[in-house]
């Protein structure tokens, strides 16, 4: 137990850093917010296309885990809006995440630059189907797989 409460205390040190953060209220549209300029910050989209999206990320330190890697939530975060900016290219509206399901093949250290590809994998009634690869442009090694569904744009029957 003690361990357990000595990995989860903040040292003085982290918690001024915490405290330090400017976090403004988000208007949507007006600018990124701070969760979009943190985890999304450094992506380069290099491909769009009706149904795929391509893009390049350099992993950046602030989404590493204790032993450098990309962290697991990093790479989730990654398929989610990945697989959301897909779907938009694909001619559809915002729709809001239902299920995911990731591989996680690979890590991925700082500084490595992977190759994003995305593609819709279908559309039926308020729900979508999206697929997110991640791979190390350096060695091709496939870092994560993901699959996305997406649900919305339903009109109320009321």
């Amino acid at each position: 137990m003690e361990k357990a409460r000595e990995a989860l205390s903040v040292g003085a040190g982290e918690s001024e850093r915490v405290a330090s953060l400017d976090v403004r209220p988000h208007r949507a549209g007006d600018a990124a917010s701070f969760y979009e300029g943190f985890a999304l910050r450094g992506i380069r989209v290099d491909l769009i296309q009706r149904g795929s999206l391509s893009c390049t990320f350099k992993v950046p330190p602030r989404l590493t885990d204790v032993n450098g890697n990309l962290s697991a939530g990093a790479i989730a975060n990654l398929v989610d809006e990945v697989g959301g900016a897909v779907m938009h290219a694909d001619g559809h509206r915002m729709k809001v995440s239902v299920d995911m399901s990731i591989s996680y093949m690979s890590t991925a250290k700082v500084d490595d630059e992977l190759e994003i590809t995305s593609s819709v994998l279908g559309h039926k009634g308020a729900y979508t189907g999206t697929y997110v690869l991640l791979r190390n442009k350096t060695t091709g090694e496939i870092v994560a797989e993901g699959r996305h569904s997406l649900f919305g744009n339903l009109k109320s029957k009321i």
